[in-house]
């Protein structure tokens, strides 16, 4: 279930973005993805994980398929 809430802690965090908590834990460590501490304890906001998740879906630029080439590239080396 998501959370709604726009400031979340590292679990719920982690639920919302599919990643478990260490994997999270190791991203704010690496500066990878925006947080912020409050106290001793990171914090999330919603809307800066969202446009985080925007900005790592754009990088993501399609792949053109390579089957072809891959196969000819396979038969070539056997």
């Amino acid at each position: 279930m998501a959370d709604s809430r726009e400031v979340m802690n590292i679990r719920q965090a982690s639920q919302y973005l599919g990643v478990s908590p260490d994997t999270l834990y190791k991203y704010v460590g690496e500066q990878k993805i925006p947080a912020f501490k409050l106290g001793n304890r990171w914090r999330f906001k919603k809307s800066r994980l969202d446009q985080w998740m925007e900005e790592q879906s754009s990088e993501m630029e399609p792949q053109p398929k390579r089957k072809a080439k891959a196969s000819s590239k396979a038969a070539g080396s056997q």
